[in-house]
């Protein structure tokens, strides 16, 4: 999960909530919540609820994170592929435009 992450332009690792957190100028995209959970960002509230409804055995939230447009992924129910598809989103979703526009042409 690490080497995807920083695989990512301009991709830093920093504590976020004592956990190792993945940023992309200062913004946060991902962090590990805790031993097998990682919390990612999405685009916005209408893509956190289709991944709820469409794959629950992979995506869950708490209320902690209700009206935040992010979710929890069990890291053991995802595979090498859909992981770094999750963490690219992830990083578009809070990279600055120039630097996402300039990974996706």
């Amino acid at each position: 999960m690490r080497a995807v992450a920083l695989s990512l332009p301009e991709t830093a690792e920093r504590p976020s909530y004592g956990t190792p957190g993945f940023r992309v100028k200062d913004r946060l995209f991902a962090r590990i919540r805790e031993p097998g959970v990682l919390l990612v960002r999405v685009s916005d509230e209408g893509e956190k609820d289709f991944l709820l409804r469409a794959e629950p055995e992979k995506f869950f939230t708490t209320p902690h994170y209700d009206g935040h447009p992010s979710v929890l992924v069990h890291l053991a129910a995802v595979d090498r592929e859909e992981l770094a598809e999750l963490l690219a989103d992830a990083w578009r979703a809070r990279a600055p435009k120039r630097l996402a526009d300039a990974l996706d042409p």
